[in-house]
């Protein structure tokens, strides 16, 4: 009898040991993030993918790093760098991620992978997702991707109507990174929420740059664009769109930035900035992030609209006195016309 009930307290304590080590290992999650060239400190899309991960991590007691790339030869590299230290999780910033995020969630399909701002459809002669497939994560291999997506071009719309209603000269521009969708989403947005604003305003001036990391081209370009009349300058595109706000602001004009509320993140341009068209990067990571917490999370795609707050202008900051209430109350019958679907932002993929 002794010897049997020795057993049992054995096996009780070996069972409660087993438990602990198991609870541990599977709360204990490692996620990485592998960043665009930008870098986690560009003051916009980078840095708040970063802030998402880095508030879960706290929350959920996980483990977190980053990778920074330099160029875009290192996108694989880095993500084969988390999957052989045997993270968990993987977060990839940016469209121009899209094919070596997919061609790594399929090497790596017990490895959950997130990747904001690009979205996987069947397309004739894609390696990430080909025409064969009826869906590209249920049937496409990318069951282990979910896609954090923004509707840019509802919230450039309301930039479009701020920058319409504050601009003094009648013209009003963007000076844009490289020529991709969400980026093209934004500058589409924007130019008909400018027009929709006031019928007369000239078309608003852009320029496409072909990187995301050139400031320099940037204010360049803004310089440029003040010469041709334009006193309102949204500035799309990382730290390139950074380069716009800068001439902006030494101008004396006005600017609104973008991505996240960047008279947080940039506050070298405070008093100019009127606001930011805000794509809550950070919220959208962190709420991916609870639903691998909670096993709940699926291969797809999550968007983020004007209608569930994931889209949105930021404060007004330093200008709030100084933008009329008209002008106030024009932005706040664009959104509700927006979500009602009852006008739209002129973009079509």
């Amino acid at each position: 009898m002794k010897k049997l009930s020795f057993l049992l307290a054995v096996l009780m304590i070996a069972t409660v040991l087993l438990s602990a080590c198991a609870g541990g290992a599977s709360s204990k999650l490692k996620v990485g993030l592998v960043t665009d060239t930008g870098g986690v400190n560009d003051k916009s899309f980078n840095q708040s993918a970063w802030a998402g991960v880095q508030k879960a991590a706290t929350e959920f007691g996980w483990e977190a790093n980053y990778i920074e790339s330099k160029v875009a030869s290192d996108y694989s590299k880095n993500i084969d760098q988390f999957a052989t230290e045997k993270y968990d999780v993987i977060v990839t910033v940016g469209f121009l991620m899209g094919d070596d995020t997919a061609a790594k969630a399929k090497q790596y399909p017990d490895i959950h992978f997130a990747i904001i701002d690009n979205s996987y459809f069947p397309t004739e002669g894609s390696a990430a997702c080909p025409a064969t497939a009826k869906d590209c994560y249920d049937d496409g291999g990318l069951k282990n991707v979910t896609s954090l997506m923004f509707q840019e071009d509802q919230v450039g719309f309301l930039a479009g109507v701020l920058a319409a209603g504050m601009s003094k000269s009648g013209v009003v521009c963007t000076v844009s990174g490289m020529e991709i969708p969400p980026v093209v989403r934004f500058v589409v947005g924007f130019q008909s929420g400018a027009k929709w604003m006031k019928s007369d305003i000239a078309t608003p001036l852009n320029v496409y740059i072909p990187s995301f990391t050139d400031p320099a081209k940037g204010k360049e370009t803004g310089i440029s664009m003040i010469g041709q009349g334009c006193d309102v300058i949204f500035g799309v595109g990382g730290n390139t769109g950074n380069g716009g706000l800068l001439a902006a602001k030494e101008q004396g004009l006005m600017a609104i930035g973008v991505d996240v509320d960047q008279y947080n993140t940039y506050p070298e341009v405070q008093s100019a900035l009127l606001s930011s068209a805000a794509k809550n990067v950070d919220v959208a990571v962190y709420e991916y992030l609870k639903t691998v917490k909670a096993g709940t999370e699926k291969g797809g795609v999550v968007t983020a609209t004007l209608a569930n707050g994931g889209v949105g202008l930021a404060s007004f900051h330093d200008w709030d006195s100084q933008i009329p209430q008209t002008v106030k109350d024009k932005i706040n019958e664009a959104k509700a016309a927006l979500i009602a679907g009852t006008i739209t932002t002129g973009y079509t993929p």
